[in-house]
């Protein structure tokens, strides 16, 4: 009797759902991921098992994860979909030219001094190449690169919670030094540079607990002997600087955040801190002629002061400067 499905025969939505399952966890992750319902995502997962006649998952209760064939075909899957997109890309090249729709992940603060002048000069030079531009901070951009759900990404490497594995490439792109934001009035602001020490006593503008800036404000502040009194969370720099702007707070933010158009005052700490910003890619990566084309428009950026050449002395100065209460950004390529 015919089952219906063709045993042998690998439905790329299907893999799509299993690889997102081992990325995501759980089905309605991969749901919401995908727009769809959980009872369909279980549906098609079952598919696939009889189309594979393979056991793929291991149900506990309501929960599911993925059996050691699971996990194989989940990640061999990955490589097949990129493949497919590749040749796909390749059959619709004009000459070798790059075509299709890049999407580009970027923090905010690099938005505008570089993603979007570099897709500018991409629309101008290459006129079937799409890059749609998303806003995505460094605990969202990893995660959102290795589903699939971006296609590079501008981040720092210096977010330790997401694990940089072998399977992404990354490409420095320069040092950005993180600063001590004020009100133009504040006492501090006398200062040429400032000990975190002396911002005990003050009301902080902070990120969402969880982020980069978050976590990265909260360890600094830690090392300096105190815990630093939160008066507010904004996941836009632009709401931070207002807010500091206004003398209701001081904050820690990368240098490129800080637009000239804002009354505030910035200062670097006695104790120098930067962040390694680098564009990342996965190795293998579909639509490799778009992609590379969208990493050369960002490395031939015209000059931006806060962000300076990797390898920099400003970057070396902090990189290799040891001693108590100092947090010291590594570039993981380097480790």
């Amino acid at each position: 009797m015919h089952s219906g499905h063709t045993a042998g025969v690998l439905n790329p939505w299907r893999l799509r759902m299993l690889g997102l399952l081992d990325s995501l966890g759980t089905v309605r992750a991969v749901a919401e991921t995908l727009h769809v319902s959980p009872s369909t995502v279980s549906q098609q997962l079952a598919v696939l098992e009889t189309e594979t006649r393979s056991r793929l998952l291991e149900r506990s209760g309501r929960r599911v994860r993925l059996t050691r064939t699971g996990i194989a075909l989940a990640r061999r899957g990955r490589e097949i979909l990129d493949r497919m997109a590749e040749a796909e890309a390749e059959l619709r090249a004009l000459n070798d030219e790059p075509i299709g729709t890049v999407r580009l992940g970027v923090f905010q603060s690099a938005i505008h001094p570089l993603a979007v002048p570099a897709t500018a000069r991409l629309t101008g030079s290459h006129p079937h190449l799409h890059v749609e531009l998303v806003e995505a901070e460094p605990h969202e951009s990893g995660p959102a690169l290795r589903t699939g759900e971006l296609d590079v990404v501008v981040t720092t490497t210096d977010f330790v919670e997401f694990p940089w594995s072998r399977d992404l490439e990354i490409v420095p792109l320069g040092v950005d030094p993180v600063v001590l934001v004020l009100p133009p009035d504040h006492s501090l602001a006398r200062r040429r540079v400032v000990d975190l020490a002396a911002c005990a006593g003050e009301l902080w503008a902070c990120d969402r607990p969880g982020s980069y800036m978050d976590e990265l404000t909260r360890r600094l502040c830690r090392e300096s002997g105190f815990e630093p009194r939160v008066a507010c969370r904004f996941g836009n720099y632009l709401l931070t600087l207002q807010h500091v702007e206004a003398g209701r707070s001081v904050a820690l933010l990368p240098a490129l955040a800080v637009a000239p158009s804002h009354d505030v005052v910035t200062r670097e700490l006695t104790t120098p801190v930067h962040r390694n910003v680098a564009i990342v890619r996965r190795r293998g990566t579909a639509l490799r002629a778009a992609v590379d084309a969208v990493v050369e428009a960002l490395l031939d950026h015209p000059d931006i002061p806060a962000l300076a050449a990797p390898g920099s002395h400003r970057g070396r100065r902090a990189a290799d400067a040891e001693g108590p209460g100092r947090y010291v950004a590594r570039n993981s390529l380097t480790e």
